[in-house]
């Protein structure tokens, strides 16, 4: 091939695959990576996602009686959209196109489209992984093709497909939204990869701790491929023992993901013991041990806006009017870690629990309203004194609404003298202290 003026060679167009769902290997090469080896052929073996593709869901319903629109999957990496794609195209006996819009383009779209013309009426599922990558002029070359069902367009995207697909082929294709995997599945498909003998890593001879895989499955925020990235990488580190066996541990799985794992049950125990320890030392002023216990959550993969959520909480109960910015302060942090996102949303974070830590406490909101709810509950619904309401009508005004109300402003101080505002029979009481009381048994 010529060399440009520039002297480099030209780069060339990528070769989209096009396979018949009977054409594709039934097993990936025995070099393949582990997550391809082990990729999931059926929808009974497919990791996760329950919510789509679990008997009688609408995606399985979809696919089970063969009428299969174009679609966008959508969900994070390592979440299983190749994956799902491959199996839908071998469900529905199509040819399965698979391209990548980081590094195709629209001369490699008309040659798929121009294949699958030749083929029909079998039909074409055109695969386009990051299809956010496509610019409008791409994604609108591919809308002719889905619009007159030469191909049956499945789309994947990380991200949100309103902003990153254009109107016209999104209006096209149904959206399915796929959550990253949790622990148990993530820790369910790392053990099979370990015992599997034929695709894993059974042949090995691998044992994989109980702990290493919690810790594993806890470290790679639901992406199966990271995870058995990092598990293929831990048994090939290790050497065999006496007994031809493979051991991994969790220190040998920290090596292989380069930081350290933390143990930590987002729906278990350290969850819930690790933010209770976090709030009170909130409550109790700490600033250092609030932002230990904060660390720990944040590198232990907690939800930030979790976090965030909690201080806010915090913010009325335990400083409350104290200080009222602390209230501001918190809700900032909410939206700022909902806007900018991890690993840079660390820094509201810290810095608003370095606020309430600081700040000085009261917990009178919260005292001052329990005390006006006990008397909610205990007396009986009295009505509303007839000068605290409004007459909006005559009849209301001839009932006496609104007779005899001192409206504040006309008066010094803008408080009404001998007015009150509490039903008859609850005249005189005091919920509100300024510093608050006792509320008994501390649950947070």
């Amino acid at each position: 091939m010529p060399a440009s003026p520039s002297g480099k060679t030209p780069r060339q167009p990528a070769q989209p695959s096009l396979l018949g769902a009977d054409d594709e290997p039934s097993q990936p090469q025995t070099d393949a990576p582990l997550a391809a080896r082990m990729r999931p052929q059926t929808l009974d073996d497919y990791a996760g996602q329950e919510h789509l593709v679990g008997q009688g869901k609408i995606l399985r319903r979809l696919l089970e009686a063969k009428q299969l629109p174009s679609l966008i999957l959508w969900g994070p990496p390592g979440s299983g959209k190749t994956t799902l794609a491959r199996i839908i195209a071998s469900l529905n006996d199509a040819n399965f196109v698979a391209i990548s819009a980081v590094s195709s383009g629209v001369a490699d779209l008309r040659r798929v489209v121009a294949e699958a013309r030749s083929i029909r009426p079998q039909a074409t599922i055109l695969f386009i992984d990051e299809i956010h990558r496509f610019n409008k002029a791409q994604q609108d070359s591919v809308l002719p093709y889905v619009e007159d069902g030469t191909v049956t367009l499945i789309g994947a995207t990380t991200e949100n497909p309103s902003f990153e697909v254009i109107g016209p082929l999104l209006s096209r294709c149904r959206v399915f939204t796929l959550k990253a995997l949790d622990e148990d599945q993530i820790e369910a498909v790392v053990r099979r990869a370990a015992s599997d003998t034929e695709r894993g890593l059974g042949a090995m001879g691998l044992l994989l701790d109980d702990e290493a895989a919690q810790a594993l499955a806890a470290s790679v925020g639901g992406d199966a491929r990271t995870a058995l990235n990092a598990l293929e990488a831990s048994a090939m580190s290790v050497q065999p023992d006496s007994d031809g066996q493979r051991r991994v541990s969790r220190e040998v799985i920290e090596e292989a993901l380069q930081h350290r794992t933390y143990l930590y049950d987002r729906q278990g125990d350290a969850h819930s013991d690790t933010i209770s320890a976090f709030i009170k030392s909130l409550r109790g002023s700490d600033p250092d041990a609030s932002l230990y216990w904060l660390a720990r959550m944040i590198e232990s993969g907690e939800d930030p806006l979790f976090i965030a959520r909690r201080m806010v909480i915090l913010a009325s109960e335990d400083i409350g009017l104290a200080d009222p910015q602390a209230l501001v302060m918190a809700t900032a942090c909410q939206q700022a870690v909902h806007f900018i996102g991890m690993p840079e949303g660390f820094y509201a974070l810290a810095e608003t629990a370095l606020y309430l830590a600081l700040a000085p406490k009261s917990n009178s909101v919260g005292a001052s309203y329990n005390r006006a709810l006990a008397d909610v509950e205990a007396t009986r619904n009295d009505p509303v004194p007839l000068h605290l309401r409004n007459a909006v009508t005559g009849l209301m005004q001839k009932l006496g609404y609104g007779k005899d109300y001192k409206y504040a402003h006309n008066y010094e101080g803008g408080i009404a003298p001998d007015q009150t505002y509490l039903p008859d029979r609850l005249a005189g009481r005091e919920y509100y202290l300024e510093k608050g009381g006792q509320r008994g048994k501390d649950n947070s």
